[in-house]
């Protein structure tokens, strides 16, 4: 009698081929939550967690009872058994073979080891064969969600591997079919695309290869962002090529794709495939320094290394286990430099602070993920599902490892792990995890040998030989915890004078202090203790008021608003605590150094901030810090000038860093804004969460320039829209009225039209009774987005008025910015005298009042009137002025606004190359950004180039891109200039039909 049991598809059980009832779908479930970890004990939590999620009935564990021992009922008698372990949980034991998806690894397993392609060939069917449906067909919890997508995951990468087996056996003429639905089915999968356009190639099928790979490569662009890879881009060179290796002979040799040069990698227009910048696949490289001082630990480093290259079925994970201060970060990076060469693709990193106040959330995580992996800012999804699949999308492909540090749980981290088969993840946590199915090393504390040769390392062999008593006392009384023995050993170490037994005995002698702390922790608080009664009054002050910031890390400023004091002053306690350990030093960035403290030196100074220092007080020095915060973001802001609302948030500043200070701080706001975007967000965010809406709304709007200069829209929105919410539902219309304004100018960025003329109008009626300053900027900004809309009636109407309300506030940046906007109607609509007169005057203004981004503005507007005119140096000239203010500025999207034209007219005037290399320059700087209008404008001049270089069929593709992007977002005037330009190239190409009804479309779109 043989039981078999299926999970790959619905959950079954069959004994000798016929159907066995094991009861209902809850009971079902169990067996299956059982059977995934066949032979392991799976813990009761994780049982209930697995069976019900986060919906478990009042009477749940108690029915888990029944459903375990009617399942033992229906299974006994064939060697299938569920036992009860011991501290709860129950582990289920059968024949793996009996299990259809440990069968299906081990085949999987066998199949990637076979000998020869044709016993892999029978045995990757076999394996296959054992899916009936989709992993766990019909069950809907989120434990069986990541269940199944994994096994998915894996029934997809076996499917791959069987199709290269077959592509090296010369089976291309059977697959073709199969290899087109697949492709339909995963379309951007670089792997599936890549085995396609090999096997169509092998059939004689070049150019419908060549087309496949084009279809994919804009597929790609438009939807992630990117480039295919190094492999996929590899094989299209050769096929251009012509290399005989490509032939359709059986054999390795017939499925190698080679590098090709960088010129085949390049596209006509300059434009090369991967990073805009390298022109090649962006490789992060995130895992923090090593670490020189790293005794022991070799052997499990060995096993390590050794579990994360042990065969398997799916991308290995190993979690990282042991209690705070056991030097699991250490070991993690250690272990990730060690790997590192395995992954060339690079390696990930995040902090999650799982045991903070404030964990990192996979949201934000897989933002700064998605940035290192060469997503550009404007296209990283704004919802976590997509950016879970993009994720996973860019890592399929890749071999990179992702080191997740300081994990809280199964869902902090079930997101952010790979699913990319030759991608690995190493994460750490204080706890066992017992839903991640993975591989587990647990650190234990040093033996006394280790932790004395740590100490030895801190302190000289001289000095611990000599009181080898104490060395071994220390060791001991800190439990060999390494962080611990750090402490000690570092406050040693800063002492030269002092004996060590004088800390062997205050050691001891507070350890029993902490007798409400787990083990692990009293040795920690004990050393911290000594160092922190050994700190002057000021300095232990201090260390209690940092305990209050939010994120990682800090610099001095944060810490002179806390202690109301000033930057000398701060800088000096801050050298008194990173001498003695109990801060440290985590870099050096263009603004100055930033500095961390441990999580545990950060709770140990929060428990003395609540003992020592009154509530009311530590309230005052939060609201101090985030009105330094207001205070320098506004400065940095107003010193670039990029944002046309021109107002200050100085209203709301309580407490300002002194004026030397500010100034030694923002010699380079740029940089400085770089440094301190995510603590200025945590300082927000922080305020947000204390009620203080007004001050937090002052930020989150001072830091609208920052967030447009660096093009960090997905901060940029997300904490906007926090603060208006937490405006509106206290009904604050001033701070609503703000946060409208500039949610209206994001959206308008990101091309979001209707959006954006909703935040506008929403300013504009909050605004009702407050003066003429923040409605000008709002109506400024809804003249703009009529004008890209083409609704002119009701620009000029906008536009006029918010003249009008500038001049009243006296605000020259929107003056400007308006006085601009009624040029650029002016030149749209073949007024180029008027609008020649408005951009000298905005040109004058702006030079008079020192505002280099509206000079940058008049610049760029006088370049396309000069276009327009046919005077193409003059027009050369004025571009590349206003390229030089903006890149001064640091604020990149501008510059390209201007460098896009550039391009056009040295196109124009003959200058071909570098006119197509600032085009394409453009293109990339537009799709990092995710400015749709920009794009759509940037393959508007590349297909005028090709035209004028005589390709209209290379033409004939960025017009229509460009007709399709302006359609997209409703640009209708522009859309009209992109069709003229359509029917050109459909004239030159013979299609005459195609060209009349471009045409007739631009008359009908100008006529409306």
């Amino acid at each position: 009698m043989e039981t078999r049991f299926g999970i790959l598809g619905s959950i079954e059980v069959r004994r000798d081929g016929a159907p066995v009832d094991v009861g209902h779908a809850v009971q079902q479930r169990v067996l299956a939550a059982l059977l995934v970890d066949a032979g392991r004990a799976v813990p009761l939590d994780a049982l209930v967690e697995r069976v019900w999620g986060d919906v478990e009935p009042s009477y749940g564990r108690r029915n888990l009872y029944g459903y375990i021992s009617r399942l033992r009922a229906v299974l006994s008698g064939d060697g299938t058994t569920i036992a009860r372990v011991r501290g709860g949980g129950y582990r289920l034991t059968a024949d793996p073979a009996l299990v259809d998806a440990h069968r299906f690894r081990d085949l999987s397993d066998r199949a990637r080891r076979a000998a020869a392609d044709e016993q892999a060939e029978a045995l990757w069917r076999e394996a296959l064969g054992l899916w009936r449906d989709s992993a766990f067909a019909g069950v809907d919890t989120p434990w069986f969600n990541a269940q199944r997508q994994l096994l998915d995951d894996e029934r997809l990468a076996a499917q791959l591997e069987l199709v290269d087996v077959r592509l090296r056996l010369a089976q291309h003429d059977r697959m073709v079919s199969e290899l087109v639905a697949r492709a339909e089915a995963h379309p951007l999968d670089e792997r599936v695309i890549g085995q396609l356009v090999l096997a169509l190639c092998r059939c004689g099928r070049q150019a419908e290869a060549l087309e496949e790979y084009e279809r994919a490569r804009r597929r790609l662009a438009d939807e992630l962002g990117v480039d295919p890879g190094a492999a996929l881009r590899r094989l299209h060179g050769r096929i251009l090529a012509g290399d005989p290796d490509l032939s359709g002979d059986p054999g390795p040799a017939a499925a190698r794709v080679g590098a090709p040069s960088a010129d085949e990698e390049a596209e006509d227009d300059g434009v090369a495939a991967g990073n805009p910048v390298t022109g090649r696949q962006l490789v992060p490289r995130l895992l923090p320094a090593d670490l020189s001082l790293f005794v022991g630990r070799e052997a499990e480093l060995d096993e390590a290394c050794r579990l994360l290259g042990a065969d398997g079925s799916g991308p290995p994970t190993l979690l990282v286990t042991g209690p705070a201060g056991v030097g699991k970060t250490a070991f993690a990076v250690r272990t990730g430099h060690r790997l590192a060469p395995r992954f060339p693709d690079g390696q990930l990193h995040a902090d999650l602070r799982g045991f903070g106040d404030e964990p990192a959330d996979p949201f934000t995580v897989l933002g700064a993920f998605l940035r290192a992996l060469g997503v550009r800012g404007g296209t990283v999804p704004a919802e976590l599902t997509e950016r879970v699949h993009l994720y996973r999308s860019l890592l399929a492909q890749r071999q990179v490892l992702v080191v997740l540090d300081n994990a809280a749980g199964f869902r902090q981290v079930s997101d952010l792990l790979p699913s990319g088969m030759r991608c690995a993840a190493v994460v750490t946590s204080r706890t066992t995890m017992a839903e991640l199915g993975c591989r587990r090393l647990p650190l234990d504390v040093l033996d006394v040998p280790t932790g004395l040769a740590l100490l030895r390392e801190m302190l000289g062999p001289d000095r611990t030989d000599a009181e080898p008593g104490s060395a071994r006392s220390i060791v001991e009384t800190c439990g060999g915890l390494p962080l611990a023995v750090w402490v000690a050993g570092a406050r040693l170490a800063a002492r030269p004078h002092w004996p060590l037994a004088n800390v062997a005995r205050a050691l001891a002698d507070e350890e029993r202090k902490f007798d409400e702390l787990a083990v692990g922790h009293i040795a920690v608080r004990a050393s911290l203790e000594l160092s922190y009664q050994g700190l002057a009054a000021r300095t232990r002050h201090a260390l209690q008021m940092l305990a209050l910031l939010p994120g990682p890390d800090f610099a001095a400023w944060a810490l002179a608003a806390l202690l109301d004091t000033d930057l000398s002053e701060a800088d000096a306690v801050l050298d008194d605590l990173v001498e003695v350990h109990l801060a440290q030093i985590g870099s050096v960035g263009a603004s100055g150094i930033r500095y961390q403290l441990h999580d545990l030196v950060r709770l140990f100074g929060r428990e003395r901030a609540n003992r020592a220092v009154r509530g009311q007080d530590r309230t005052a020095a939060l609201d101090r810090l985030l009105a330094a915060s207001l205070h320098l973001a506004d400065l940095a802001a107003d010193a670039l000038s990029v944002d046309f609302q021109g107002i200050s948030q100085m209203e709301l500043v309580s407490w300002r860093v002194s004026p030397a200070d500010a100034g030694r701080l923002l010699a380079d706001p740029s940089a400085w804004f770089t440094d301190e975007r995510q603590f200025l967000i945590d300082v927000a965010e922080q305020a947000l969460d204390r009620a203080e809406s007004a001050p937090a709304a002052g930020l989150a709007t001072a830091l609208t320039t920052l967030f447009q200069v660096g093009g960090h829209f997905d901060d940029w929105e997300r904490l906007q829209n926090r603060a208006l919410k937490a405006a509106l539902s206290g009904d604050d219309r001033h701070s609503a009225a703000k946060l409208h304004r500039c949610l209206g100018e994001l959206t308008t960025i990101l091309d979001r039209y209707p959006e954006a003329l909703d935040h506008f109008e929403q300013a504009l009626l909050l605004s009702e009774g407050q003066g003429p300053a923040y409605r000008a900027g709002a109506t400024a900004g809804l003249a703009y987005v009529h004008r890209l809309l083409g609704h002119y009636s009701s620009a000029v109407l906008h536009f006029e008025n918010a003249v009008e309300l500038a001049g009243q506030a006296g605000n020259v940046n929107c003056l400007v910015y308006a006085t601009n906007g009624l040029g650029v109607i002016d030149l749209e609509q073949g007024r180029l005298e008027a609008a020649v007169e408005r951009f000298t005057e905005c040109l004058r203004v702006s030079r008079a009042e020192g505002y280099r981004p509206g000079e940058a503005q008049a610049l760029r507007c006088l370049g396309q009137s000069h276009r327009a005119l046919g005077a193409y140096p003059a027009a050369a000239d004025a571009y590349r002025q206003a390229v030089a203010i903006s890149t001064d500025l640091g604020d990149r999207l501008t510059a390209t606004h201007a460098a896009c034209w550039l391009g056009d007219v040295l196109v124009r005037q003959g200058e071909h190359r570098e006119g197509r290399r600032l085009l394409a320059q453009s293109l990339w700087a537009y799709r990092e950004f995710g400015n749709l209008w920009g794009e759509a404008a940037t393959l508007y001049a590349l297909a005028e180039a090709q035209l004028a270089a005589g390709r209209p069929v290379l033409a004939r593709g960025r017009a229509e891109a460009a007709v399709r992007l302006w359609r997209q977002i409703g640009s209708h005037t522009w859309l009209a200039v992109a069709l003229d330009t359509l029917t050109t190239v459909h004239t030159r190409l013979g299609d005459h039909s195609a060209a009349v009804r471009a045409r007739d479309e631009a008359a009908e779109l100008r006529k409306a």
